[in-house]
C-alpha cells in the first residue's frame, strides 16, 4: 500500500490528513476552482430536511457539516483526524464534533435521519463495510448523500488528466504533506465508477439509489434511502 497506488492503511490515511489539515481548505478551493462549496450545498439540499438529526461522516474540516447546520440540521461530524477536527471546531460550536472511525461508527442503530459524506468514502480501507455502517446508523427511510470525485469521460477527460494527474501532484509538492496530492489522483483511479458505486449502495441496503454528475463528470453525488 503506497500513495502511488491510491491505497493506504487506516493509520497512513490518518497521518496524511493530519499533515495536510493546515492547507486542506485552500487546496479544495484551488482544485475545484471554488465549486466544492456549491457541490456541498447541493448534497445537503438533496438529503437534509430542517430539524433532521444529521451525521456527516469523514467530516474533515467541517464544510459539509456546516452546510447541513445552515439547512437546519442537528449535526454530528465524525472524523478520525484530530487535526482536521481542530479546524472544524473553529468553524462551529453548534455541530457536535466527534473523533471516530467511519468503519465502526460510535452511534446506535437508526440514530440519524440523514447522513452525508463529502470526498471521504474513497479513503475507507473497506468501502463495503463503511457503506453498511452508514446504513446501520440511519433510521429506515433515512437519506444518504455521498459526494465523491470520479473519472469523467468525453471532452473533459484530457483536461482532467492534465489537471488532476499532473498539476495537482506538482502543486502538492510545494505544500506540507505533499504526498497526499499524489495519493489523491491515484485513489480516484482505483475507486469504483458511478454505476458500480450505485450498485454497492444497493447491496448495502439502500433503495431509490440515484446519482448526478457535476462539472462534466468530475464529481458525482449519489443519493439513496435506507431500506
Amino acid at each position: 500500500m503506497t500513495v502511488e497506488t491510491g491505497r493506504l492503511p487506516a493509520e497512513g490515511v490518518r497521518a496524511m490528513f493530519d499533515r495536510i489539515a493546515p492547507v486542506y481548505d485552500a487546496m479544495n478551493r484551488a482544485m475545484t476552482l471554488g465549486l466544492d462549496q456549491r457541490w456541498r450545498r447541493a448534497t445537503v439540499a438533496a438529503v437534509v430536511a430542517h430539524g433532521d438529526r444529521v451525521l456527516d461522516a469523514c467530516c474533515g474540516t467541517g464544510d459539509l457539516a456546516l452546510a447541513a447546520e445552515w439547512a437546519g440540521g442537528r449535526v454530528t461530524g465524525v472524523d478520525f483526524s484530530e487535526r482536521m477536527l481542530d479546524r472544524a471546531r473553529r468553524k462551529s460550536t453548534a455541530v457536535e464534533w466527534v473523533r471516530g472511525d467511519a468503519l465502526a461508527l460510535p452511534f446506535e442503530d437508526g440514530a440519524f435521519d440523514a447522513a452525508t459524506v463529502g470526498f471521504g468514502v474513497r479513503n475507507l480501507d473497506d468501502l463495503e463495510r463503511g457503506l453498511a455502517e452508514l446504513r446501520r446508523v440511519l433510521r429506515p427511510g433515512g437519506r444518504l448523500g455521498v459526494l465523491e470525485i470520479t473519472r469523467p469521460r468525453g471532452l473533459l477527460a484530457p483536461f482532467y488528466r492534465l489537471w488532476f494527474d499532473g498539476l495537482v501532484p506538482l502543486l502538492g509538492k510545494l505544500l506540507p504533506g505533499g504526498s497526499a496530492y499524489t495519493y489523491l489522483p491515484a485513489s480516484v483511479r482505483r475507486f469504483p465508477g458511478p454505476e458500480e458505486l450505485a450498485e454497492l449502495l444497493r447491496t448495502a441496503g439502500f433503495s431509490d439509489v440515484d446519482y448526478r454528475l457535476f462539472a462534466g463528470g468530475i464529481v458525482a453525488l449519489h443519493t439513496g434511502v435506507a431500506s
